[in-house]
């Protein structure tokens, strides 16, 4: 018998309203038995299973509580003693969040309209959009506890997804908050030495890849001959704005250790995912003097580029039309000609030297860049991952059914004529060997034993559609866009696009209305985990047949 928190029945994917894809081929006897009167109607029969006995359950449910609190032994009253207890442990440390998140936003709110609120939020986006989703995970997980759909009232398959819905905000929030409870205290722990070890790797990633690149290629880099006057103008451009950030960043360097304990901080009490995304914001400021001086060569190169596309234009005579979006035919005069061939032969003998800097800065924006990618595709994986359903799945394997198949046990016949007389077993009866329509044909009467199973999803199976809905915002044609806008000297986007959580608009309540809140949705829990323990004591109410 399908049960709230055991099993249930189902024709397709768990978490899918859609229809499965066309089947194969079929064979020879299913055309024959669709010829025949048709039965009923399978998701018809599934879903009257499901729904068998969840009316039951719901009539009988207020005499239970009844019963059940008549007579409650020592161990129940101090199971529900201490989930009080917890129920206001957890209301009151909620309330403690929910007033400063409420003091925050009204402290935004106020300095909303100055410079500086205006340039932080473009600075710090990756943080602010983080830290906007935990706070309204930390309003709403009460609410969302205590969502009681009367649609998980109808069947046993709509109280499984319910209940999910409603134990995916706080399981998300839970995990992600002790994820960041063991990197903040491990950061804690060593933040003198994380913090040398910083130093050491920006020192490096200074003396010897930026001023060391930048020399080298204001020589003979590889063996190129480069123009020797450019190469110096753009080596000591980068080498003065390198020393210029470096110089500043001495003064900044005694206070990164107290950044590390305020991470470490932030990680414990609001969990990895606002760190990770403070992290991305960080390292996009700190290597502000590598985005600009790629920015400004992509710039000369792009231009450079686009001038000998333009004057090459002029040798084959074709003219670009911008209003078709097409080359046309054109006749240039000779003093077109002659000032195109006298701009053309410089700006190709400077191209080797621009776009020798253009791949060297652009190696190291990449980097950059892909670092920044990286961390943004662990907080979606954080945010995506159904936690909830991961556990179940690993506890209960048949909560997430995915197809049903029957088991035959025993198939007996009347006929004394009939070669399938005999028992026969599921097992043992190969696909080939199936009984031909004449051997049917002769059959007068027949019992057919069965047990109906389901198959089960797998945690692949599970997890992939949250990642696939994560990174739907991804760009299929994302690499070769990129490559192509490396090529050109276009501009490349630094960030995936993954989708994160929603944000709900802003919640404020009273904060004793608050604490009620969370206090009465931990103990609906517990209400709801008695009675549903209480009727998967049961036995099955009914059979099938």
């Amino acid at each position: 018998t399908p049960t709230y928190g055991a099993h249930h029945f189902s024709l397709r994917y768990w978490n899918s309203s859609e229809h499965g894809k066309a089947s194969p081929k079929k064979p020879q006897w299913v055309d024959e038995l669709q010829q025949k009167q048709p039965l009923n109607d399978m998701d018809t029969v599934v879903l009257a299973i499901n729904s068998a006995s969840a009316a039951q359950k719901y009539f009988e449910r207020h005499d239970s509580f009844k019963q059940s609190s008549a007579n409650i032994p020592i161990i129940s009253m101090f199971c529900t003693f201490m989930w009080h207890i917890l129920a206001m442990s957890l209301a009151s440390l909620s309330t403690l969040f929910y007033i400063f998140i409420q003091f925050f936003h009204s402290f935004l709110n106020f300095e909303s309209q100055s410079w500086v609120y205006s340039a932080s939020a473009k600075a710090f986006s990756n943080t602010w959009i983080n830290f906007r989703i935990r706070s309204c995970q930390i309003l709403y997980w009460p609410i969302f506890l205590q969502d009681n759909d009367l649609r998980s009232q109808t069947s046993v398959e709509c109280a499984e997804k319910v209940a999910l819905h409603k134990h995916s905000l706080w399981s998300s929030l839970v995990v992600d908050i002790l994820l960041g409870d063991l990197i903040g205290l491990a950061l804690l722990f060593h933040a003198e030495s994380i913090c040398s070890w910083v130093s050491n790797i920006a020192s490096n990633l200074t003396n010897e890849l930026l001023r060391s690149g930048s020399v080298w290629l204001m020589g003979v880099p590889a063996g190129f001959k480069l123009n020797i006057e450019l190469a110096e103008v753009l080596g000591m451009i980068s080498l003065n704005t390198i020393q210029i950030w470096s110089t500043l960043w001495i003064f900044v360097g005694s206070l990164f250790i107290y950044f590390i304990k305020g991470l470490a901080i932030l990680a414990i009490l609001f969990g990895v995912t606002i760190p990770a995304a403070l992290v991305i914001d960080m390292i996009v400021i700190v290597t502000l003097h590598v985005s600009t001086l790629h920015w400004l060569i992509s710039i000369l190169y792009s231009q450079q580029l686009h001038a000998l596309a333009a004057l090459w234009r002029i040798f084959r005579g074709r003219k670009w039309n911008p209003l078709r979006q097409r080359l046309d035919s054109f006749d240039y005069t000779v003093k077109q000609h002659v000032v195109g061939s006298l701009l053309f032969t410089p700006l190709l003998l400077l191209l080797p030297t621009t776009s020798v800097f253009y791949i060297f800065f652009s190696i190291m924006n990449t980097a950059i860049s892909l670092s920044c990618m990286f961390i943004e595709v662990i907080i979606s994986v954080i945010h995506a991952t159904p936690y909830i359903k991961i556990a179940l799945r690993l506890i209960k394997p048949r909560r997430f059914p995915l197809g049903i198949w029957f088991e035959i046990i025993a198939c007996h016949n009347n006929s004394s004529h009939s070669p399938w007389s005999a028992y026969i077993d599921r097992n043992s009866l190969p696909v080939d060997e199936a009984p031909r329509k004449e051997d049917i044909d002769r059959t007068v009467s027949s019992v057919l034993i069965s047990i109906l199973h389901s198959n089960y999803l797998s945690i692949g199976q599970m997890v992939l559609p949250h990642y696939r809905k994560a990174f739907s915002g991804v760009s299929r044609s994302y690499i070769a866009t990129s490559v192509f806008g490396l090529l050109s000297g276009n501009k490349v986007a630094s960030t995936l696009g993954a989708t994160l959580p929603s944000t709900m608009p802003w919640l404020c309540i009273p904060y004793n209305e608050y604490w009620c809140l969370c206090r009465n949705s931990v103990l609906a829990c517990m209400v709801d985990c008695n009675y549903y323990r209480c009727h998967d004591s049961r036995p099955p109410s009914f059979g099938l047949t």
